[in-house]
């Protein structure tokens, strides 16, 4: 389970305070995945991060009782300097799993041919992103991280693989993805919230936050 305990947060952005969260109190089940909407602006990024443990609240606290991946798109964890290769088989040490297995999921999953051997400073940020999310899938998480969805790729066959196995995943691990766009969440989550002026509204269904949030957009 993941949950917030009267959790704030917010920024000083040289004029002003902006909000992100105000003594907000939320969990998440396992089995249950959550879609978060929110315009663009109010957070999300900032919200995903403090789930992962990357960013830290100003006030409250954030109990984590299972495995929560690092959000989906960070590129924190990866070496610029040394390949694909070295960056997959030191993180599975990390984590204490096979370093063979991990890199030969990541080279099948990413179809990065020979730049799986070349330093990822090289890549395109469509290629980091490929890896990112393939490292992600690698490893065993009981909570998978998503911003804004798939990764910005124009490989169809990266983009079969990984959607494929997105699906399977919803079957036994539980999916946070948060998004601007309320079809992002339609494949992922029936569990709904709207971020909102610091506050986190959820809901039963995903029909019913998009009501919400279609009026708070609109209005």
């Amino acid at each position: 389970m993941l949950e917030f305990v009267n959790v704030s947060k917010s920024f000083w952005t040289g004029s002003q305070r902006k909000v992100i969260l105000e003594k907000v109190s939320f969990q998440v089940e396992l089995g249950k995945s959550l879609g978060i909407l929110a315009p663009n602006g109010t957070g999300k990024t900032t919200l995903i991060n403090m789930m992962a443990g990357l960013e830290k609240p100003d006030e409250g606290e954030i109990r984590r009782a299972c495995n929560i991946s690092f959000p989906l798109g960070f590129m924190g964890g990866l070496v610029s300097r040394v390949s694909a290769m070295e960056n997959c088989r030191y993180i599975a040490r990390l984590y204490g799993l096979d370093p063979d297995y991990v890199e030969a999921y990541c080279r099948w999953l990413c179809n990065l041919g020979e730049y799986f051997d070349q330093p990822v400073g090289t890549y395109s940020s469509g290629m980091r992103a490929r890896l990112s999310f393939a490292l992600m899938l690698a490893l065993d998480f009981d909570i998978y991280l998503i911003d804004e969805g798939m990764p910005a790729t124009t490989d169809v066959e990266f983009n079969r693989k990984a959607g494929s196995i997105i699906e399977e995943r919803l079957n036994s691990t539980t999916i946070i993805i948060v998004s601007h766009d309320p079809k992002t969440l339609e494949k992922f989550a029936r569990q709904a919230a709207v971020l909102s002026a610091g506050q986190l509204h959820l809901f039963d269904t995903l029909e019913e936050a998009k009501q919400l949030y279609d009026y708070e957009t609109k209005s």
